[in-house]
């Protein structure tokens, strides 16, 4: 068992953080594979040398290097970056240089153990004394994912907008492969154009991202979405429609999840899975949340210096927060013009929702805030079933689980737990097939949703 010592705390504090990535290789974990290549277009934008690591391919590595306590992502990622060193070692021999690269790996505040992924890697790196030179850049949701100290002060609002927008692209592509998928003409046919279109995006953000030309953005994912509406055999009939929801990584991690959407689509779904935006736009809402709250209290126990430093507070994030909604929107409009893909939730309308409801609290934290929320809006919306994904062990998928499943049972709406720690388990198969003969028995008795 390794025991922290000096060394150890200082590489903590001295090697993960924000770095100046200019001149150095910055590797991007995949965790949504579409949204990963997007953000590395943007950035390769601004003349950051962003390279996506091959995923899933070291998870022996990272098991090896993890006691099984840990939550199964910090095991995937932690392969993911010891499978690319090895690699990279062999190719380039005595070449190889650690320093010339940075890895990123962003971190959560509260309870959740993502907060600790990156100490954890660094201390991982560091047992091998010629990795300590390798930097961990992170981004943290105590300031709604900042990306000051990447680049320039001056550059780095435009790199954060550019970097947002690509997330939310990936978005609207994982929901087109979603539509069309499980209605295509040509079996294999939308995995393939999807493929495509990522890599188009990809160059369209590296060549427009830096200029801010959204409009430019737009026009291309526009004529992707066109071709995309003629994969579809307008005589395949409707299905049952299914929501996801849970942990951001494992919902969003084909082989983490041994490819659940898929698997639903093959029992014959049309799913919806939670968006990456939807968890920017949490981080950024919940800023201006407890801006308001401490800028209340503070005017209530006449504590003006503190009213003033929380009104700040209020005014940026709150105009990140528009920004963000006004980007989004721009962007669903445009393509559902073309075709009926499902539009994102609106974090301020699940949180009144949520409130309303008395069974959770924004306040209270967690990615359980948004999965409640989020399930209580398919199910308002008419959704034939909603499954929550997430790593076994998760804290607040355990609590989404433990409060909305006897909410979400009563109302006779099908529910299905799938917890993932990298085994096949016998009965996952069955336990689908299950929850979609029920889900098919809601689309019989009540129809589904158009795609709001």
């Amino acid at each position: 068992m390794h025991v922290a010592d000096g060394q150890t705390f200082r590489s903590l504090s001295e090697n993960v953080g924000r770095f100046n990535l200019r001149g150095r290789k910055f590797l991007i974990p995949e965790m949504n594979r579409i949204g990963a290549h997007l953000l590395a277009g943007a950035l390769r934008s601004f003349g950051i040398d962003a390279l996506v690591m091959e995923t899933y391919e070291g998870l022996d590595l990272g098991k090896a290097f993890t006691s099984g306590k840990e939550c199964f992502p910090c095991q995937v990622t932690t392969g993911d970056i010891l499978h690319f060193i090895e690699k990279e070692k062999a190719r380039l021999g005595s070449r190889f240089e650690p320093s010339d690269y940075v890895y990123f790996m962003p971190e959560s505040t509260g309870p959740c153990r993502f907060g600790m992924y990156n100490k954890y890697q660094r201390i991982v790196l560091d047992s091998f004394p010629e990795l300590r030179t390798l930097k961990i850049a992170s981004l943290t949701t105590d300031n709604s994912y900042s990306v000051e100290g990447l680049i320039e002060r001056e550059r780095a609002g435009q790199l954060r907008k550019v970097a947002y927008f690509s997330m939310v692209i990936g978005d609207v592509l994982d929901r087109l492969l979603w539509r069309i998928r499980p209605y295509e003409r040509e079996p294999g046919a939308a995995d393939r154009f999807i493929e495509e279109s990522m890599r188009a995006m990809a160059h369209t953000f590296e060549a427009w991202g830096k200029r801010l030309d959204f409009d430019k953005i737009l026009d291309a994912l526009e004529s992707i979405v066109r071709k995309g509406r003629s994969i579809i055999d307008p005589a395949i009939d409707q299905k049952p429609l299914i929501g996801i929801v849970g942990e951001i990584y494992l919902r969003s991690h084909v082989r983490s999840n041994q490819d659940i959407i898929r698997m639903l689509e093959h029992y014959g779904a049309e799913v919806v899975n939670a968006s990456i935006t939807e968890w920017v736009d949490f981080t950024t809402y919940d800023k201006v949340r407890d801006a308001r709250i401490g800028l209340e209290n503070s005017l209530k126990l006449f504590r003006f210096d503190k009213a003033k430093a929380f009104l700040k507070q209020l005014l940026r994030y709150g105009g990140d927060l528009c920004y963000q909604y006004l980007k989004r929107d721009k962007a669903y409009r445009r393509v559902r013009t073309i075709m009926d893909v499902a539009s994102d939730h609106r974090v301020s309308h699940l949180d009144k929702m949520l409130e309303k409801s008395g069974l959770y609290s924004f306040s209270l934290g967690t990615e359980a805030c948004l999965s409640i929320a989020g399930i209580m809006a398919y199910v308002q919306q008419g959704f034939n079933g909603v499954v929550n994904v997430y790593p076994f062990t998760c804290m607040p998928s355990t609590v989404t689980s433990s409060i909305i499943k006897p909410v979400i049972t009563g109302r006779r709406i099908p529910y299905l737990d799938a917890p993932y720690d990298g085994t096949f388990q016998p009965g996952r198969e069955t336990a689908i097939r299950t929850f979609m003969y029920q889900a098919y028995q809601h689309f019989e008795r009540h129809g589904r949703p158009v795609h709001h």
